[in-house]
């Protein structure tokens, strides 16, 4: 197409427009998307996002509304010495009691009338210690569905200091193990 050197303003508008308008179409409808985007971020995102970074500052107050659950291990250890002394010496000296016996700020502030339920111990070691690749080497893993014959990990193991445990199983390892 040749387009005219001399041509009336209106008259070059008019067939620029014309051979562009399906460009002008696709501008109105970018322009259209950036708004309802726009319009829709501004009806969900709270207004204090971003005052303190990729941060909402009124999330701290959202969380300090909820009633505590967890007691925390110092509070397990005051009442019971035992278990921590025995926990300290074996290999979950640094996991919090509440990693496995899940939150317990209840019993702590009750514990005549809430007593926890003990994990099931064929699930809940199974949770860190099935076998898997992506694990470290030295991490202690088993095939939990050929390490005990379906038996639950206390058993043999004491939670608290998992080495085998030999005067439960008689001196037998049982498992591989």
């Amino acid at each position: 197409m040749h387009r005219k050197v001399n041509c009336i303003p209106s008259r070059c508008m008019k067939e620029f427009f014309h051979s562009t308008e399906h460009l002008v179409r696709v501008a109105i409808l970018l322009l259209l998307g950036i708004g309802a985007f726009l319009l829709i971020r501004r009806a969900v995102v709270p207004a204090d996002f971003g005052k303190y970074g990729h941060f909402r500052p009124a999330a701290m107050d959202d969380v300090s509304a909820r009633p505590i659950t967890f007691a925390g291990r110092e509070v397990c250890e005051a009442c019971h010495s035992d278990h921590a002394e025995v926990k300290a010496k074996g290999k979950h000296a640094g996991l919090g009691c509440e990693a496995c016996h899940g939150p317990l700020a209840r019993h702590a502030e009750d514990p005549a009338s809430i007593v926890p339920k003990l994990p099931d111990t064929a699930v809940l070691c199974a949770r860190c210690h099935e076998a898997n690749s992506a694990k470290p080497k030295g991490f202690p893993q088993v095939v939990t569905a050929e390490h005990s014959a379906g038996l639950p990990c206390n058993t043999c193991h004491q939670p608290h200091s998992p080495q085998i445990d030999k005067e439960k199983i008689g001196g037998e390892k049982i498992g591989g193990e």
